[in-house]
C-alpha cells in the first residue's frame, strides 16, 4: 500500500513595509488632511459667520463661535430682498445651459471622433484653439452681439452665450475615442445608422462622462458673476451671485446677510456633488483628465 504524505502547508507571505515606506504614507496622509482642512475652513468661517450678529461678524479680534445663533439672518436673506426669485433665475440658467451644452456637445464630439470627413482634425483643432482665449477677450464683441439682437435682460442673454465650451467637446471627443470598434460594427450589421449608434450605443455609455460634465456646466453657471452682471440691469433677472451684491450698501454692508445668502447659494453644489460623486470620479478616471 503506498503511503501518503501530507503536503506541505504554504503560508501566506506577509508584506512587510520598510520604516521609510511608513513614513511616506504618513507624510501623504497628513498633507492631505492639510489640503481639507485648508478647504474646509472658508468654508466653515462662511457657515458660523451666517450665524453672528451684524456686531460680531466685525468684531475685533473676531470670535470662532458665535456668542448667540442669529437664525434670524436666514430669514432677512429672503425678506431684504426677493433671494427666491434670484435662486430660481440661477436655477432655470444653469440647468438650461447643461442639458442643451451637454446635447450638443455630445454629438459634435462623437462625430469628431467617429465620423470620418474632410477637415475633421482642422475642425478640432480651430475648436481646441479656442481654449486659449480669455473670456475677457470676447466679452465685449459678445455683448454687442446680444445687444443687437436685443437679448439685454432676458434669459437667451444668459444662456446661449454660456452653452458654446471647447472644453466639453475636447473631453467628450476623448471618451469616444476610447470606445471599441466592434460595437460599432456589431450594431452596422445590425442595419443601425451612424445616429442610431450615437443614441442607442456612444449616448448611454458615457453616463459617466455626461456627469461629470454636467457637474462642472451646472457649477460654472451657478457661480457665475461678471457676464450676468453686465447684460442684466432688471433686478427680476438677477442670479444669486450678483444679489448677493445687493447686501453691500455705499456706506454699509451686511456681511452676515452675505454670509447667509452665499451658504445658501452653496448648498446645490454640495448636494450636485454628493449625488454625482461616484460618476464624478468614474468620468474623470476614463477620460483621462488630471
Amino acid at each position: 500500500m503506498q503511503r501518503s504524505y501530507p503536503l506541505p502547508v504554504t503560508r501566506p507571505h506577509r508584506h512587510v513595509r520598510s520604516p521609510g515606506r511608513w513614513l511616506g504614507t504618513a507624510l501623504v496622509y497628513l498633507l492631505c488632511l492639510l489640503v481639507a482642512l485648508l478647504t474646509l475652513i472658508p468654508l466653515v468661517w462662511m457657515i458660523l459667520g451666517s450665524l453672528k450678529s451684524a456686531d460680531e461678524v466685525v468684531a475685533y479680534p473676531p470670535t470662532f463661535l458665535p456668542h448667540h445663533f442669529a437664525w434670524h439672518n436666514y430669514v432677512e436673506v429672503f425678506t431684504t430682498v426677493p433671494f427666491g426669485r434670484y435662486i430660481l433665475n440661477t436655477f432655470f440658467v444653469a440647468t438650461s445651459v447643461t442639458v442643451v451644452a451637454l446635447l450638443f456637445h455630445s454629438m459634435a464630439a462623437y462625430a469628431l471622433a467617429r465620423l470620418k470627413f474632410r477637415g475633421r482634425d482642422a475642425l478640432f483643432l480651430g475648436i481646441v484653439a479656442t481654449l486659449m482665449i480669455p473670456f475677457s477677450v470676447t466679452l465685449i464683441p459678445t455683448f454687442i452681439l446680444v445687444k443687437s439682437l436685443g437679448w439685454l435682460d432676458t434669459y437667451w442673454a444668459l444662456i446661449i452665450p454660456a452653452i458654446p465650451n471647447a472644453f466639453g467637446i475636447f473631453l467628450l471627443r476623448q471618451f469616444y475615442l476610447g470606445l471599441p470598434v466592434e460595437l460599432e460594427e456589431a450594431a452596422r450589421l445590425d442595419g443601425a445608422t451612424p445616429a442610431g449608434i450615437f443614441w442607442r450605443i456612444a449616448l448611454p455609455m458615457s453616463q459617466p462622462i455626461l456627469a461629470t460634465l454636467a457637474t462642472f456646466f451646472f457649477l460654472a453657471n451657478w457661480n457665475a458673476y461678471l457676464w450676468p452682471l453686465i447684460v442684466t440691469q432688471n433686478p427680476n433677472m438677477r442670479v444669486t451671485q450678483v444679489a448677493l451684491a445687493a447686501f453691500s450698501g455705499e456706506h454699509s454692508t451686511s456681511w452676515q446677510l452675505i454670509m447667509a445668502g452665499a451658504t445658501v447659494a452653496a448648498l446645490p453644489g454640495l448636494l450636485l456633488y454628493l449625488f454625482l460623486q461616484r460618476y464624478l470620479i468614474e468620468g474623470i478616471k476614463l477620460s483621462g483628465l488630471k
